[in-house]
């Protein structure tokens, strides 16, 4: 149903609530995003079929993956281009703090 969907958004809504940072969103997203595709990436490279089962029953590929069952057409579209945006976003608040690091 709709229950992946909540999740993310419930999620989303926590972590502007008691961050109110653009920053935490942005790192929030691309946290959440990271770890879905490692479970994925778990999920096609280890040969346990209780674990696959598990994660493919319960656990979506990544964010757009969750979005993509909702949305098609132009708002898809537009936002997967506004999830670039965030990740291009997210590598410029690594690059900055690569670079404090490395003064």
């Amino acid at each position: 149903m709709y229950i992946d969907l909540i999740v993310l958004i419930v999620l989303i809504a926590v972590v502007i609530i008691f961050f109110k940072n653009f920053s935490s969103f942005v790192y929030f997203i691309a946290i959440l995003d990271i770890l879905l595709r490692i479970l994925t990436a778990i999920k096609l490279n280890i040969p346990l079929a209780d674990l696959k089962a598990v994660i493919n029953n319960y656990i979506p590929e990544s964010i757009p993956a969750i979005v993509s069952k909702y949305l098609s057409g132009l708002p898809y579209t537009i936002f997967i281009w506004l999830f670039i945006i965030l990740y291009a976003i997210f590598l410029s608040y690594i690059i900055k703090t690569f670079w404090k690091k490395k003064r």
